[in-house]
């Protein structure tokens, strides 16, 4: 089902004519009228579709997500200074009129009214208790509108939000902000239905719809998420009490044992190094993928991707050649993103995921010999995000279009949720049910497992003496697997669109981290490409500013915008 996106223009006249309806009252003569669409289950798969094909937009996953949510203390910016939507995001310098974040606002909303439509379409049929069917697309939309509402307020904080579709009328498009706490019981709702109604995965299923492992691995995300630090409007940081903590990892492990006892979900079975070359591939696996956000290339820019593109290893465009020469080569590679250098040093030699995550060559073109020539890179000149290439493509789609590529995006792997599974056991007091969990990431990998009896050796004479994480404490067993969930946490994910920032935020510790990074990297200091550690101020960007379009066409939001903005 890779080409799945082949098929949503077929049914985005309805999905655009909800969410474009207002208030007039005279019926249109011609398209598709919500209030007879949803007929059959044909109908409603149409209706889902039309959720996917707003989150897959180019403007929203399919390439902006890439760097809406800026840099971490591992992945940044490699085009120093220079001022423009991309690069204010990820050095930390947004502002309210960035038009990227205002198109990913716009998506985001899209996405989340259609969902609303289809959840109120589908719950509406007259067999949507009966049908089976026709009880899972409902729970599918349900998901997907979780997945958008948890995009929002993790992206936003409290914002303007509803679950009524937006021709409900004038005021369902000019609401105030919803206190996040309230979308979150929203979105566990809704999570609560994936879980029930969802089918579980299996060897046949694809990753690109929704499936019921892929409703418990978001839910035990989003339990985490809310349990940690998170930026209020009145600019301080709170976390819920120590009671509601406990009480969402507790659920958090109750989401993780399902996945275990359902038995189907784990690592990819040919391997880390094989998992990234056949996502590059378009090659779909539903075992360590819980979902995919899918993309499908056609000859121009409409439902591909930048993933693979925009932040993997540069590779030159060819030059010099007919188009069809071209075709058989590879794209472009924008190397947008460069890795802090220090981190490689941090894996073992045996490591698999050293020299996927992190690639130290680029592809440079030699016109007289009209072919591709890898170059070694040394560190100081930046090494790239190496998890997505254009040279692991599946051949004759290397070059469907130059800047873009059809690659999906995977927003949770199967290791993310093992590592949740530790960092809960962990914050319940239960440091030992920890260990074996980072471990079976790590043996996977081929690293050494940690314990405490080599705490030392690996951890503090390795890691620490590499990156001081001053603002980590790791005073007894508890405090030892905290500080080693941070390194692993990145060593496993780094890149993966935005994970690593929000595990900081939640940590409370996102600019201390960064500035801890560009005072002990060399290469930093020789290049001044990591600026995103100056301009960060905490308690501001820890936030995306709401669009000054949305400010000031929004009277109940009282022409107030999140902190610092």
């Amino acid at each position: 089902m890779k080409a799945i996106l082949k098929y949503i223009p077929m049914c985005l006249a309805a999905a655009m004519l909800w969410s474009c309806e207002d208030t007039l009252t005279e019926k249109p003569s011609s398209g598709y009228d919500k209030d007879t669409y949803f007929q059959d289950a044909s109908k409603a798969d149409m209706a889902i579709l039309g959720i996917l094909q707003s989150i897959s937009d180019p403007n929203n996953y399919g390439n902006t997500e890439i760097y809406l949510n800026g840099a971490d203390d591992a992945v940044h910016s490699n085009r120093g200074v220079a001022r423009d939507n991309m690069r204010d995001l990820c050095n930390y310098l947004v502002t309210s009129t960035n038009s990227d974040v205002e198109n990913a606002w716009r998506l985001k909303y899209q996405a989340l009214d259609r969902a609303n439509t289809a959840v109120a379409g589908i719950e509406g049929m007259a067999d949507y208790t009966t049908n089976e069917e026709i009880r899972r697309l409902g729970a599918e939309a349900r998901f997907w509108r979780a997945f958008v509402s948890f995009d929002l307020i993790r992206a936003w904080g409290d914002v303007p939000y509803t679950t009524e579709p937006s021709g409900a009328g004038y005021e369902a498009y000019f609401r105030p902000r919803t206190p996040r706490e309230q979308i979150y019981d929203q979105i566990c709702e809704d999570l609560d239905n994936a879980c029930s109604y969802l089918p579980w995965a299996d060897a046949s299923s694809t990753p690109e719809r929704a499936t019921q492992g892929a409703a418990h691995a978001l839910y035990m995300r989003v339990l985490m998420q809310r349990a940690g630090y998170s930026l209020q409007l009145d600019g301080t940081f709170s976390r819920p009490s120590g009671s509601l903590r406990r009480d969402y990892y507790s659920k958090c492990l109750e989401h993780w044992q399902a996945i275990e006892d359902n038995g189907y979900h784990g690592f990819y079975d040919a391997g880390y190094e094989k998992l990234w070359q056949d996502i590059s591939a378009s090659i779909l696996n539903s075992k360590e993928n819980f979902f995919d956000v899918a993309s499908y290339q056609d000859t121009g820019r409409r439902n591909g991707s930048g993933w693979g593109v925009y932040n993997s290893p540069v590779t030159a465009q060819p030059t010099g050649v007919s188009s069809a020469e071209a075709a058989n080569l590879m794209g472009r590679g924008q190397g947008f993103f460069s890795v802090i250098p220090e981190w490689q040093e941090l894996y073992e030699a045996g490591d698999v995921r050293r020299d996927i995550n992190i690639c130290t060559y680029r592809y440079q073109w030699d016109s007289a010999a009209k072919q591709h020539v890898k170059q070694e890179r040394t560190a100081q000149n930046g090494w790239y995000i190496g998890k997505w290439r254009r040279e692991w493509m599946a051949e004759g789609r290397k070059n469907v279009y130059m800047n873009y590529g059809d690659i999906n995006f995977c927003p949770m792997r199967y290791p993310d949720a093992v590592l949740l599974a530790a960092e809960a056991y962990n914050e319940l007091g239960q440091p030992d049910q920890a260990w074996p969990l980072i471990n079976r990431v790590r043996e996977r990998a081929g690293a050494t497992p940690v314990t405490t009896a080599n705490y030392k050796q690996i951890v503090t004479n390795k890691y620490l003496k590499k990156f001081p994480v001053d603002f980590l404490d790791d005073a007894g067993e508890q405090g030892q697997v905290r500080v080693l969930l941070y390194f692993e946490r990145a060593l496993e994910l780094m890149g993966e669109s935005g994970l690593r920032k929000y595990d900081l935020v939640r940590w409370n510790c996102l600019g201390p981290a960064m500035k801890m990074v560009a005072g002990v990297s060399i290469t930093h200091a020789k290049t001044k490409n990591y600026s995103c550690a100056d301009n960060f101020i905490h308690g501001q960007h820890e936030l995306l500013p709401i669009p000054l379009r949305e400010i000031q066409s929004n009277h109940s939001l009282q022409g107030i915008n999140n902190p610092g903005y």
